[in-house]
């Protein structure tokens, strides 16, 4: 993992504003309630190998780069290829008995806001670009991203701070001027890597999960910018 850039930032930064230039968001579980849709495709495809499962390792797909994770867990699908069984993964994304995917409460509100006060925003998610552009258009913020960066963007995913180092290098912005939503373990941890300011959002995980985060808030309702605050 890469080491941490810039200098720690605080919960009370946050709450001055006076660090708040630019706003990262993860997009599942932060912008949109997708990773119960995104584990049951998980459960589908360890079903169909035989590989036994429980919610500890679907857990260790949240947040990251499927492709990571499989490579990790490359020995309980012997002689398959990681580009095999992600297309198989996808291949399930039209199953009748997954859950929808419906915005996260305040999210989009939130984004309108930060556009609206002049700070940039970017998407770092561990999905694909057309995933990611495609629910962005659909809860009606892509317009407002200014930058996307995907599972493709980069060489290592969440919980590696790459990603959203890229993004703060593509706005030439020191990393801790950058502000992070993160639903997920990995993303915290790679958000705090990055030397980055980090709220917690307690979609996918127990607030008490997500002790890495500098502010915790249930969901996005009502969340201000700036200063940073949670009705």
């Amino acid at each position: 993992m890469a080491g941490r850039t810039g200098r720690d930032v605080s919960g009370e930064d946050l709450e001055a504003g006076a660090t708040m230039k630019a706003a990262l968001f993860d997009l599942d579980g932060t912008l949109i309630n997708s990773e119960r849709r995104s584990l049951a495709m998980w459960a589908m495809l360890l079903d169909s190998h035989g590989v036994a499962h429980d919610d500890v390792v679907l857990r260790g797909f949240m947040g990251r780069r499927g492709r990571d994770v499989l490579a990790e867990r490359a020995h309980l699908f012997p002689g398959k290829r990681i580009s095999d069984l992600i297309t198989e993964v996808f291949s399930f994304q039209d199953h009748p008995d997954l859950p929808d995917i419906v915005p996260v409460p305040g999210a989009a509100d939130l984004v309108r806001r930060v556009s609206a006060y002049g700070s940039p925003i970017a998407v770092v998610t561990s999905a694909s670009r057309d995933w990611a552009e495609e629910r962005l258009a659909q809860i009606g913020i892509r317009d407002l991203i200014m930058t996307v960066v995907s599972a493709e963007d980069v060489t290592v995913g969440k919980p590696d701070p790459e990603g959203f180092l890229l993004a703060a290098a593509r706005f030439l912005l020191d990393p801790a001027h950058c502000v992070v939503f993160e639903d997920s373990i990995a993303g915290i941890t790679a958000a705090k890597a990055a030397g980055m300011a980090c709220v917690g959002v307690a979609t996918t995980h127990a607030g008490t999960e997500l002790t890495e985060a500098d502010l915790v808030v249930a969901d996005l309702t009502g969340v201000e910018w700036p200063p940073l605050t949670s009705k």
